[in-house]
């Protein structure tokens, strides 16, 4: 008995040695993102903001997470831009956790996993409203180069460091603070919206582009957004924009903006009438089918909604493959 015993305890001491053993050459516990970034020099602007925020906790706790570190320089330059002596200690902290959230995604998803081009919801609110919808961000990928909300020649940033792996998600390191993009922000973002950008922003259309850039999220707007080769069919041969005037162009742009507020698309009902920002007010049609959500304008002609619920921080956007045809 005694001997069994022995053997016993001779196992279990062995038994505990190899756990041991296996705790202190076996793999290091995975770190989380907060902690990664806790360990590196080169965030210490962003864990200092995280701290102030409150928001270390939720990059520290359960989840997967997408992160998009801005460094200590591309901080120093995003301050910089708000004015002297701004930094991270006196900026205003909500505008700092709004930018912060806009850096982050809810899910896990590495750079092989990113398409050509594709939008995602960051978990920036729009609005202090419940359940309030979040700001889209834009990502495209080229080769191995991957670009944020058009990248340094916007108010986006491009990825320098790939695919740093942790224990509740991936860091991705940028060169520039993601600043929260608006309506026009977004349509000078995304290529498919190239001609848009064009015609806004041209000089014969000021008071457009003045009217869109002037929404903020207490008062937004909804914009109907023709692609590229929307605008080709409409200015083509017989196109019903052929040769119209800088003030008919302006109606046209006009007859794509809502003035009912920041409309996503399931806020959208079949046959719901939607008044337009043209003087007088034209009204759309929204008509739903199965998985699909057309505009119907003035000509009975329908444009497809090929894109929902780019959100930007004073409206959304609803990419349209037709251009809408007001009474002009």
């Amino acid at each position: 008995m005694k001997n069994l015993i022995k053997k016993i305890s001779i196992a279990c001491i062995a038994l505990t040695m190899l756990s041991c053993s296996d705790d202190e050459s076996g793999t290091p516990q995975q770190q989380t993102i907060a902690d990664i970034a806790a360990g590196n020099a080169e965030f210490s602007t962003l864990v200092t903001a995280l701290n102030r925020t409150g928001l270390t906790a939720t990059l520290d706790g359960a989840g997967q997470f997408t992160v998009f570190a801005p460094t200590n320089s591309a901080f120093n330059t995003f301050f910089a831009s708000l004015g002297a002596n701004v930094n991270v200690n006196n900026v205003d902290v909500n505008v700092l956790r709004s930018i912060l959230l806009n850096h982050v995604i809810g899910s896990e998803i590495f750079s092989d996993a990113i398409p050509a081009s594709t939008y995602v919801s960051t978990l920036s609110p729009f609005s202090a409203a419940t359940n309030s919808p979040t700001i889209s961000m834009f990502v495209q990928k080229s080769g191995a180069t991957v670009t944020l909300n058009g990248g340094i020649d916007s108010k986006g940033a491009v990825v320098t460091t790939a695919d740093v792996d942790a224990s509740n998600g991936v860091i991705h390191i940028v060169n520039r603070v993601i600043q929260i993009p608006t309506l026009v922000d977004h349509v000078i973002d995304n290529p498919e919206f190239e001609t848009l950008q064009t015609v806004v922003t041209g000089t014969d259309q000021a008071a457009v582009l003045s009217a869109l850039s002037g929404l903020t999220a207490s008062a937004p707007a909804t914009l109907f957004a023709p692609n590229n080769a929307a605008f080709t069919t409409a200015l083509g041969t017989g196109g019903f924009a052929n040769g119209a005037t800088a003030a008919q162009v302006t109606k046209v742009l006009q007859y794509h903006v809502t003035t009912a507020g920041n409309v996503r698309s399931t806020q959208l009902t079949n046959n719901q009438v939607v008044p337009m920002f043209t003087d007088p007010v034209q009204n759309t049609t929204v008509i739903l089918g199965t998985n699909t959500v057309d505009i119907r304008d003035t000509a009975n002609n329908l444009s497809r909604v090929f894109q929902a619920d780019i959100q930007a921080s004073n409206g959304v956007i609803h990419g349209v493959n037709r251009v809408l045809q007001p009474a002009l």
